[in-house]
């Protein structure tokens, strides 16, 4: 795809009825056609009277000029020029009032019009400038009569639409058959979510970059792009969908030509129609969310009963059998929330699903498709971590989120994607935790013992590591190093005294292991 250049005038009257061949057909006018017959259909936006020789700085393009030729004299070649500069600057047509200056429009002007392919007119001396410029003018004030019209009928079209059933699709498809194309919602993570008609999924797919960088944007945002593909010669218009500076998602639309000014009346009430639904949704997801808060600390309360009765009605039921908690933290919750309640709707799975404060709280199905969809997603996603528990009863849920708790730590200081509480509770610890943490840690607490022992006799860090691997065995751990026991007793002493620590604590003793053990020395 790439970006849309600035609408040409003409573009705003692609579909205009006011053309230089509907102006011919007015009988009142009398407007005979002497060159140009092939480009009749051009859309005339207004109508200029101009004596100058070079009135092109004075014209924006689109415009039926007229002149009497008054100063234009009989030179061939200034004649030539003239029309060449008037096409240059994308007039609609040139009419010459001829019984003044010129007895008949002069063959040159005929010849450049017809090489340039320019509409040219006679304008017969009974008709004056004014009636044609009134012509116009009535007619183009028809036509934007028309188009207000025609946008207020789409407009409470697409509002009853809005009001229906699947209010969102019903205006999706009723805004792409308005405009004789296609239409597509994405939701805030640029997934599609519905497109009219079908056959433009893929088509909306396809944009999954261009709704991507427009995702990176503040709110309100937008786009224009044009298909630069044998099969994607159209025009798309991206637009962002939110009341506030967070897109809440995101609509695009593509028709075969640039859409006119009535034609993007039509698409901004399509917007705020949306975007009135996506902010109700968003309320009631909220009141959902609060709901289902509630119903988890129940859960995790061990008020199963009590539980299953609201989830009755609300979730349609709780899972059974072999559960799993789940706990994620990071800045892809709504996804990865998205991403479990889809799974969940394609196999049948219960599921309890809440926000509790900055984290997101899944209990799902041991092994089921919402516990695998979730798990792969973190792998998928570098913004999220997830803990997860042993699989348990769900009258068990509160001592599981509690593990889950545990092993969503672990993930945050490794860096992890995903750990299980399993992981938590087999082997060494020093695995699950991330390296540099890790170096660090060890550092800072060993730090005063290889002071020392850069500096002064007694090789306190080696004692140390030999002391704790013999579990406190004073003949053994002396025997290793060489040294007597009262030796080593001293240096244990000396130990406590540079650490500020007492050895007699077991949390202190695991904690300089691990210390020691991450140091590798």
């Amino acid at each position: 795809m790439s970006h849309e250049k600035p609408p040409r005038p003409d573009d705003e009257v692609r579909h205009s009825s006011v053309t230089v061949a509907s102006l011919v057909a007015m009988p009142g006018l009398g407007l005979v056609v002497r060159a140009g017959e092939t480009a009749l259909e051009r859309p005339v936006r207004w109508v200029h009277t101009s004596e100058l020789d070079d009135p092109v700085p004075y014209l924006e393009g689109g415009e039926l000029l007229l002149t009497t030729g008054l100063k234009l004299g009989k030179g061939k070649e200034k004649l030539r020029q003239y029309v060449h500069r008037l096409a240059d600057a994308g007039v609609a047509g040139l009419g010459i009032g001829v019984g003044l200056t010129y007895d008949e429009v002069p063959q040159t002007l005929i010849e450049a019009a017809a090489e340039r392919s320019l509409p040219l007119l006679e304008v017969p001396q009974p008709t004056p400038f004014i009636a044609i410029s009134k012509a116009v003018t009535a007619a183009l004030a028809a036509e934007q009569y028309k188009a207000v019209s025609t946008s207020f009928e789409a407009q409470e079209e697409l509002t009853r639409a809005a009001l229906g059933k699947d209010g969102t699709a019903a205006v999706v498809a009723r805004l792409a058959a308005r405009l004789g194309g296609w239409a597509a919602l994405y939701d805030a993570t640029g997934g599609v979510v519905v497109a009219a008609p079908d056959w433009a999924a893929r088509r909306a797919g396809r944009l999954r970059p261009e709704v991507e960088r427009l995702r990176g944007q503040s709110a309100p945002a937008s786009m224009a792009l044009q298909g630069d593909t044998p099969d994607t010669q159209d025009y798309v218009v991206l637009q962002s969908l939110g009341a506030d500076r967070r897109a809440r998602g995101f609509l695009a639309v593509g028709t075969e030509d640039r859409l006119t000014s009535g034609e993007r009346y039509v698409v901004n009430a399509a917007v705020a129609l949306l975007t009135l639904t996506l902010e109700r949704s968003r309320d009631l997801r909220r009141a959902e969310d609060r709901m289902r808060t509630a119903l988890l600390r129940l859960v995790l309360a061990g008020e199963t009963v009590i539980a299953k009765e609201v989830a009755g009605a609300l979730l349609g039921g709780l899972p059974q059998g072999p559960v799993r908690v789940l706990m994620a933290e990071g800045n892809a919750l709504a996804e990865l929330g998205d991403r479990a309640e889809q799974a969940a709707a394609r196999s049948g799975e219960p599921l309890l699903l809440a926000p509790e404060g900055e984290r997101l709280v899944l209990v799902a199905v041991d092994g089921g498709m919402v516990h695998q969809a979730c798990t792969d997603l973190a792998v998928d996603l570098d913004t999220v971590a997830i803990g997860i528990s042993s699989p348990t009863t769900l009258e068990s849920a509160g001592s599981a989120a509690a593990e889950a708790e545990r092993a969503l730590a672990v993930a945050l200081r490794s860096g992890r994607r995903s750990v299980d509480h399993a992981e938590v509770g087999a082997g060494s610890l020093l695995p699950l935790l991330g390296e540099e943490a890790v170096q660090a840690f060890a550092e800072g607490l060993l730090r005063p013992l290889r002071e020392h022992d850069r500096t002064s006799r007694g090789d306190l860090e080696a004692s140390l590591r030999a002391w704790l691997s013999r579990h406190g065995q004073w003949d053994a751990a002396a025997a290793d190093l060489g040294v007597h026991r009262h030796t080593l007793r001293y240096r244990m002493r000396r130990v406590e005294e540079l650490l500020g620590r007492t050895l007699d604590d077991a949390d202190v003793r695991m904690e300089l292991w691990m210390a020691l053990r991450a140091s590798g020395e």
